[in-house]
Parts: C-alpha cells; structure tokens; sequence
C-alpha cells in the first residue's frame, strides 16, 4: 500500500434505524484514529439521512435488493483497505467480499440474547453499550467521551412558534415497546399543568397514534411526519424534553443532545440500547419476573397482561420528568 495515498475504509451497517445512529461515535473514532482516511458507508435507503451529513464519511452508499449488482460492483470497484461489519449477516458478507481488504465483523451477544430473553439466564455481567461493541469489533480502536450525532442541514424549516415544548415519541414497530397511548394523554394533560406544550413525534406509520395522542390533549401539536427524519431532528432541538418508547426515534434525540425519558417495557439494559452519552432517566418494571421476553419486541404479550407497561404510570413518568428537568 502507497503511504501516501488515503486508507480506504468502508462501515457497514444496513438497519435499523438506533442501530444506525448507534455507529456514529465509530465512524467518529476510526477518523480519528486513522487521519488520512477515506470512510464510505454501506446502509439501506431509509436509513441514510441518519448519515447524509456526516462530516465525517466521504460518501453514504445505499443497499437495495433491488440494485445489489451494481453496489457490489461499485464496492469492488474502490479496492478498500478495511471493512467494519457492523452488521454480520448473510448481505453484508457478500459486501464484505466484494470490497476486499482487511475485515472486521461485529460480534453479536445472540446467545447472551436468547438465554436472557427464554430462560432468564442473565450472563451480562458487565452493560455495555451498543457503540462499545461495535468499537471492540476493531483491535485498539477507542471511543471519545462524545455521544451518537446525526448532522442536519441549515435549510430545514418548519412552521412551530417557539414555545416551552416536552416531546412524545410513541410509536415502535413492535406492541410490547409501546407504552399505552392513553398514558401518554393522560401524562400531556399532566405536563400542561405545568406550563408545557406537547409535541407529539413519529413517522408515516405513526400518523393514526401521533394524531390520536395530539387530538385528546389541549394544545397539543402532531408534529409527525412522512418519516422525514432530519426534519423530526430538528423539531426535537425545540424541545426541553423528550419522552420516548424503546424506539429509534429515542437514538434520533439522544443524536441532538436531548434529555431523555425512556419507557422500556419488553427491554432491558442488559441488551445496550440505553440512551448514549446523554441525560436521561429509565422508567421500567424491574421487578416483573417475565421482562425480557423478547431481545427485539413483540407484537403482543405472550403472558396476555402486559404488566410491563400498564405498571408503569403516568404519575411515574411524570416525577421522572420533574426530575430530571430539575437536575443541573
């Protein structure tokens, strides 16, 4: 390898949305450890806006099923020096042939997962986060003390009046993530009381439930979008707070800094999705014996009483809310 010329590094990680974001601090730290770099990035397209403005990477290149030949030809095409697999599946290792070079692959914890998840085995002696595994994936590479970051553009705008704003974000693809929609009104009634406004966050799919939530408390604003990601960014940098489901849209605020208020039903800690490098406080059943019962979600609860959510009250999340706007 010429010296002089950049070390070419290609990142893989194809979805899902928090797990996406969960790869900034790497890409982050691989800059900074190699200087005279060149790092491009193979993810799906609705996930690339999470990267398009990354000042850090040369260049976001999509996966479709429906243009593998090309990527891969392109792929092959650049001669990389380095792979970082963070995803370790089937696709990316056809990726991973066709661009050459060194590999690194993310190890994943799935038995950990599985024995945690079936049978309440918990061999997670030490919680580590998402960004610490994926770093580990690549021998010495260090994270900074810096968190997770999507970059936005300066062109966004969007017609909302300053104002004293708590955000929800309470949507999930999977049932037993989603804290109930009724507390979620009852909680906006709650915060009004105490001078805030209530935003309420999601995507397409989240349009029925956003206008729902926004539609039973006073005031109230459905901000949800047609999953424009870097406009739902640059909403949430308008809010004091943001109360959110176990979802991506909770990586989304952690990325702008934002203090957090999460809601976890069916997850746990132990699996490394917490909130990285951010203020936030953890609302969840810790005592209830069937928690987890899946590493990823389900959609409905397999013992028919989903304790782990209907326990969790709006006057709980409230004075966690109280809390944390309170600590310094």
């Amino acid at each position: 390898m010429d010296e002089n010329r950049p070390l070419k590094i290609l990142v893989i990680r194809l979805s899902s949305l928090g797990d996406v974001i969960l790869t900034t601090p790497v890409i982050r730290s691989l800059k900074s450890r190699y200087k005279n770099s060149e790092i491009d990035f193979v993810v799906k397209p609705q996930y690339a806006d999470a990267l398009t403005y990354n000042k850090y990477l040369r260049s976001v290149l999509k996966y479709d099923k429906n243009n593998v030949k090309e990527l891969l030809k392109k792929v092959s095409s650049r001669n990389y020096d380095m792979v970082v697999d963070l995803q370790n599946n089937l696709r990316s290792n056809r990726i991973n042939i066709a661009a050459g070079g060194q590999i690194y692959r993310f190890r994943k914890p799935a038995f950990k997962k599985i024995l945690l998840s079936r049978f309440r085995i918990n061999l997670y002696k030490n919680v580590k986060s998402i960004p610490e595994l994926y770093a580990a994936s690549v021998p010495g590479l260090k994270l900074d003390e810096y968190g997770t970051e999507v970059f936005l553009p300066g062109n966004i705008e969007v017609d909302l009046e300053e104002g004293n704003y708590i955000g929800f974000c309470p949507g999930s693809r999977h049932f037993t993530k989603m804290w109930p929609p009724e507390y979620f009104v009852e909680l906006g009634k709650k915060i009004r009381e105490r001078g805030f406004k209530t935003l309420v966050l999601g995507g397409k799919s989240d349009k029925d439930l956003c206008g729902f939530i926004a539609g039973n408390i006073p005031d109230a604003v459905d901000m949800s979008t047609n999953d424009e990601l870097l406009k739902l960014a640059f909403i949430m940098k308008k809010c004091k707070l943001i109360v959110s489901n176990d979802t991506g849209l909770m990586h989304l605020a952690a990325s702008q800094n934002i203090p957090l208020i999460v809601i976890f039903g069916s997850s746990v800690k132990e699996f490394g999705f917490l909130p990285y490098k951010v203020r936030y406080g953890l609302v969840e059943n810790e005592g209830l014996e069937c928690r987890p019962c899946s590493h990823i979600g389900r959609e409905k609860c397999p013992e028919g009483h989903f304790k782990c959510m209907k326990e969790l009250t709006p006057g709980a999340v409230f004075n966690n809310i109280i809390k944390l706007l309170e600590e310094k």
